[in-house]
């Protein structure tokens, strides 16, 4: 999922992640949460695809991919577990997974506070 100049206030800066590449986006109510991949950050150790049947590894670039960055309830805990897992990033992954309602990162959350470890 990439950034577009929607996405970004004047200052460059992301406003909300739950507007990251939001434009075709289903109701809040039906996927409540949102997938921000960092694919720049994905070195291909495939531990997504492993514990999530969301994740499916790509031959072609040796990488993961989401089947979906909108997910509800149903696919919570598996996608939660990707991002747990996932050790690109010095270990804070690149795989985000957000509420939308709230804008809170639910996972991995390296801060604890819920905002956003993305490096934009």
């Amino acid at each position: 999922m990439s950034e577009d100049d929607s996405d970004a206030d004047t200052d460059g800066e992301i406003r909300r992640p739950s507007d990251v590449g939001s434009a075709d986006a289903p109701s809040i109510e039906e996927k409540p949460y949102k997938i921000i991949f960092e694919a720049n950050k994905c070195f291909g150790a495939g531990k997504c695809a492993e514990v999530s049947d969301n994740w499916t590894m790509d031959i072609t670039s040796g990488m993961a991919r989401p089947e979906s960055y909108f997910v509800g309830e149903e696919d919570l805990e598996h996608n939660v577990r990707a991002a747990e897992v996932c050790p690109a990033k010095k270990d804070d992954g690149c795989i985000h997974v957000i509420d939308r309602r709230t804008d809170e990162e639910i996972a991995p959350d390296p801060h604890g506070d819920g905002t956003l470890s993305v490096d934009w």
